[in-house]
């Protein structure tokens, strides 16, 4: 198998700007088929994107024998049923973030990808910024000294009519949660990729501001078992928005000011020195070429199963301590 024959579930927002550019447009991936439960839609979308096929019912599309995986562009409280409807089809999934609802979705979803033996890829696709690499970097080079405190404020006023078309993100039985399994969980992967296990983990979780049935912020403190400390605080209730990341160590810091753009300041010793490392253009494009690879050369993916899984069973955690 020379290329890798996708087909994509779900045609929302996310799957327009990025996803969907990326199956047509990557070396490797051949973007066959679209499904959307509104036919004329999955059509229009097929036409727009190059996709030869369009369903209206994922379960016809993942049977096609044409496609060799999928990409999950859907809410995630269908993530756990369509993966495993999907591997024991003999797909590979690359599933969007977050994984599942529960951990116990995740070990399902896992077992199923293994039973079947085929790939199974989370969406975390920061795990692919330069920004995010380089400060690995130079963590594990001990430039900065031992990493004793990193910090991210991640905001975003999001407050949805409920008749706007994205209102399910603040409906708990859809979305799982708020700004925590929304779009922390992005950041919780950042973490886990930078500092490896959690040792210990506190969470607060509010929705006094905007009154709704899921949180509006929360915050969670990390201690690693390498031994840094952290904080994540995320919240929808502030125009002011924020995406930042700060690491401290014995003999420096690092501080990427808006991690979508990726200028850093590093500060070794009295040296302070600016760098340039921005994310490619289509965010999504590096994750899905590498999840292609993957499958071609019989690779694990960069951001597995088990990946996935452990930033769940991390938010879950701070739901729990935190209400």
């Amino acid at each position: 198998m020379k290329s890798l024959r996708w087909g994509l579930v779900g045609a929302g927002d996310i799957a327009r700007k990025r996803i969907a550019p990326a199956l047509r447009d990557i070396p490797g991936a051949e973007f066959v088929s679209v499904s959307r439960s509104r036919a004329k839609l999955a059509a229009s979308f097929a036409e727009e994107f190059g996709a030869r096929k369009w369903f209206a019912d994922w379960r016809e599309q993942i049977a096609d024998t044409e496609i060799d995986a999928v990409y999950l562009a859907t809410p995630v409280n269908v993530h756990a049923e369509q993966t495993i409807a999907a591997a024991e089809a003999g797909k590979h999934v690359l599933c969007e973030k977050p994984m599942a609802l529960t951990v116990k979705e995740c070990d399902e979803m896992i077992a199923a990808c293994s039973a079947n033996n085929v790939k199974l890829g989370i969406a975390y696709y920061r795990r692919f910024y330069p920004a995010v690499i380089r400060a690995k970097q130079i963590i594990e080079s001990g430039e900065i000294g031992k990493v004793s405190f990193a910090q991210i404020n991640a905001f975003e006023y999001f407050d949805p009519a409920p008749d706007h078309p994205r209102r399910w993100f603040v409906e708990k039985e859809k979305s799982g949660g708020g700004p925590m399994i929304d779009f922390g969980c992005h950041r919780i992967e950042i973490f886990t990729n930078l500092f490896g296990t959690v040792r210990r983990i506190e969470g607060i979780v509010s929705n006094d501001v905007l009154g709704r049935e899921v949180e509006d912020t929360a915050s969670a403190l990390f201690q690693f078992e390498s031994g840094p400390c952290a904080s994540l605080t995320v919240t929808h209730a502030t125009p002011d928005s924020m995406d930042t990341l700060d690491i401290y160590g014995t003999n420096g810091a690092i501080h990427i000011s808006v991690l979508n753009l990726g200028e850093m300041t590093i500060k070794i010793g009295d040296t302070i020195t600016k760098e340039s490392h921005p994310p490619a253009a289509n965010f999504h494009e590096p994750l899905i070429a590498d999840f292609a690879d993957a499958v071609l050369l019989d690779r694990e993916p960069k951001v597995d199963g088990s990946a996935g899984r452990e930033v769940s069973r991390l938010i879950e955690e701070i739901y729990e301590k935190g209400t």
